[in-house]
């Protein structure tokens, strides 16, 4: 028999790349600390020997996991998608791992991967939205485990979030909507109860009807999940009364989405007859037909940030910054002045 062959070491990368022991660790670990041309040769002789780092000996020499977990409400939409991504490519670049789980919108479900995470060893973590119990904020604070809030930007907030404001956000939306000429105006939400993002994109609409001299009270809202069919069947009951709205407000674009495709179903001649507008302006929106008037989210630059912000925190050179990012309306086809008193 031969010999058993043992496994590479880092010092072998070392001397098949030509480097230091300590420049292949910072090509593994905060890889956008090295040039370019020495990362690649040395990520080049990790792949030719087949070297993978001893993670636990990493983590006890670090007193860290090196990994930073996200809890998002659900993986069955677009709407998180863009921004986890850059959160994920940033979390990289300084030598973290991502680990991501969905709450399925219930916070009985997100308290219990909190404590999940933190037993894990996760370093930092992302949450969705501020609306959760104190206490788990003071389990993160006795654990020593930093939380960043993104989609979400509460100026009054004690919690560090880098995310936007939903609430003025539907307001400009809103009063896009009104400028436009339209006072009947309804609204499809998604359910607000523990969601901040979905009240607070209420209050918006809300707001700017009693701005303009609308009775809100007189708006009808749909609180429904965030489907397609929930957005089509919202529509139709929308327009199934004697005096139909002339433009829907969406929560966001997926219900949007189901609204267009039940007007296209029943014949309802979008923007023509009612018009329908998003928000979070993702693929969708744009291929959409009619495509959606929305509100752009930039979530590239908020994940980014988000991370940046986070590993910061994790490192202790941050205490926590909150920021808020900017968001702005586009106009597209779905939204048009009103061919009916309004």
């Amino acid at each position: 028999m031969g010999k058993t062959r043992s496994a590479p070491t880092l010092n072998d990368v070392a001397n098949h790349a030509g480097v230091s022991t300590a420049t292949v660790s910072r090509c593994l670990n905060t890889p956008n600390q090295v040039v370019e041309k020495t990362r690649v040769r040395v990520m080049q002789a990790v792949e030719e020997l087949g070297y993978t780092p001893n993670f636990a000996a990493r983590v006890m020499a670090a007193k860290r996991s090196f990994t930073i977990g996200a809890i998002i409400p659900t993986m069955d939409n677009a709407i998180f998608a863009r921004g986890l991504q850059a959160f994920q490519s940033e979390l990289r670049r300084s030598g973290y791992t991502l680990l991501v789980s969905s709450s399925e919108y219930k916070p009985d479900i997100e308290k219990e991967q909190i404590r999940a995470l933190v037993a894990r060893g996760a370093d930092g973590l992302l949450l969705i939205g501020h609306e959760r119990e104190d206490e788990i904020y003071e389990y993160l604070k006795r654990h020593q485990v930093p939380a960043l809030v993104a989609w979400s930007y509460l100026p009054d907030a004690r919690q560090t979030s880098v995310g936007f404001n939903n609430r003025d956000a539907m307001f400009e939306l809103a009063q896009n909507v009104i400028d436009t000429g339209h006072r009947r105006i309804a609204m499809i939400s998604g359910v607000t109860a523990g969601n901040d993002r979905a009240q607070t994109r209420v209050q918006g609409v809300r707001d700017a009807l009693q701005a303009n001299g609308i009775d809100p009270c007189k708006m009808r809202v749909i609180e429904t999940t965030y489907e397609i069919d929930s957005g089509a069947n919202a529509f139709r009951e929308l327009m199934s009364r004697d005096l139909r709205p002339t433009a829907i407000i969406c929560g966001n674009d997926v219900l949007a989405v189901g609204a267009l495709r039940e007007a296209r179903r029943t014949g309802v001649a979008v923007p023509d007859e009612v018009s329908v507008t998003g928000f979070d302006d993702i693929e969708l929106a744009e291929i959409a037909n009619p495509a959606l008037t929305t509100v752009h989210v930039p979530h590239r630059e908020m994940g980014r940030k988000a991370a940046q912000e986070l590993i910061a925190m994790v490192n202790g050179t941050s205490k926590g910054v909150s920021t808020c990012i900017k968001t702005q309306v586009v106009h597209r086809q779905s939204l048009a002045r009103p061919q009916t008193d309004a």
